[in-house]
């Protein structure tokens, strides 16, 4: 844990007190510490006393330094983020997306990995709005440091005792593991529709938007790859500090992916790439004459097949997009194609594109079959890049 860079939420609960401890364990084991608090933290537990122990500044409010922006500032330099003692009030808020303080707002502007440590009375974290808010966290990737049984403020015994500080510091480790588990790794990954023109302002393409491949290079970048993106045209920005390289056709895709393949430990392939393109494109704008268009479709190279010809020891995983049969049009596509694993989307009514929800299957060629279920492409790609770290040398 030397060096790695750590930020704790502190909330208004009566276990803020055992925070100091923890501050002290992680300070002790080499971290460095950065401490925010919401104003009920402050009843319970002093700002002086974590930044006695951090020998950092101790932030409160959002308008603490308020030219350093520290809500961002914050989470983008710490490698995880632990929210404890969790209240409930703080749980439904995030679950909810408020943020009115400076523990929430960091939080909803992290991209690294977060921890909760839920402590209460029994009968709030046993009630069923509560529950619920924990079971929308887990499905967003937040790790829950679930309290135990035991002695409670109230003085009485019941479930919502802060979790003990070992395994606080558990979950703070088994994010930094996660955060630099792909350090030293080389990924390339595809991503977005491809247009093909048949006059200068018109184009064959797809609904893609490219956002599941921006969020497998994000994360991936955030584990500690060195990623290199190959996006076509999207409305979405690029992911921040990635290698991003354009295309527009299948042709330039297929010359880019073949370059940037070369030596990559896995080549991920998102991208939506059209199997035909016009024959010919018109110079200028073809004009409306009230007669019927054809137009001659010929195949694009295919940008897949290509790879797995080509792919020596990389893992090559890539997508099938399917409306029917999609575990078995897929199980053909990984063999005919020679991936290592493909990743099963149904978009039937253009589900799945654009930048919100998905539901996918992995599958492998070893024959393993993983359902990483519902949930937001962000969590998604975590799920998908926690499966590729195994089948990676």
């Amino acid at each position: 844990m030397k060096g790695a860079r750590i930020l704790l939420g502190v909330c208004g609960g009566i276990a803020a007190y055992k925070m100091a401890s923890l501050t002290s364990a992680l300070v002790q084991r080499g971290a460095i510490v950065d401490v925010i608090m919401t104003d009920e933290a402050e009843r319970f537990v002093g700002t002086l006393t974590f930044s006695s122990l951090t020998a950092r500044p101790v932030y409160a409010s959002l308008w603490d330094a308020p030219e350093r922006i520290p809500h961002i500032r914050l989470v983008r330099e710490a490698e995880v983020l632990l929210v404890a003692p969790a209240t409930a009030n703080v749980i439904a808020k995030l679950a909810n997306g408020i943020c009115d303080d400076l523990v929430t707002t960091a939080v909803l502007a992290a991209r690294i990995p977060v921890a909760i440590a839920p402590a209460m009375n029994s009968a709030m974290y046993e009630n069923p709005a509560t529950q619920e808010n924990l079971a929308r966290l887990r499905a967003r990737g937040f790790e829950l440091v679930e309290p135990e049984t035991g002695f409670l403020a109230e003085r009485e015994r019941g479930v919502g005792r802060l979790a003990p500080e070992e395994r606080m510091i558990e979950a703070v480790e088994r994010g930094l593991a996660r955060r630099r588990s792909l350090a030293g790794k080389r990924l390339t990954i595809t991503a977005g529709p491809t247009r093909e023109a048949f006059d200068p302002i018109r184009f064959i393409s797809n609904a893609s938007s490219g956002a599941t491949g921006i969020a497998l290079a994000d994360e991936a970048s955030r584990r500690g790859a060195e990623v290199t993106l190959l996006l076509g045209p999207t409305q979405l920005p690029e992911p921040f500090g990635v290698r991003t390289l354009r295309f527009t056709t299948a042709r330039d895709l297929h010359a880019l992916a073949l370059e940037h393949a070369v030596g990559a430990d896995a080549v991920i392939a998102t991208a939506a790439v059209a199997d035909w393109r016009p024959e010919s494109a018109s110079d200028v704008k073809l004009k409306k004459t009230g007669n019927e268009l054809t137009v001659t479709m010929v195949p694009n190279p295919d940008v897949l097949a290509a790879l797995g010809e080509r792919k020596g020891a990389t893992v090559l995983v890539g997508f099938a997009a399917e409306t029917d049969d999609h575990e078995l049009h897929a199980r053909e596509k990984l063999e005919r194609k020679h991936l290592d694993a493909i990743v099963v989307n149904d978009v039937r009514g253009e589900r799945g594109f654009g930048p919100g929800e998905n539901a996918l299957t992995v599958l492998t060629r070893g024959g393993e079959r993983f359902d990483l279920g519902m949930a937001p492409k962000r969590v998604l790609a975590g799920r998908l890049l926690d499966i590729l770290e195994r089948m990676m040398p």
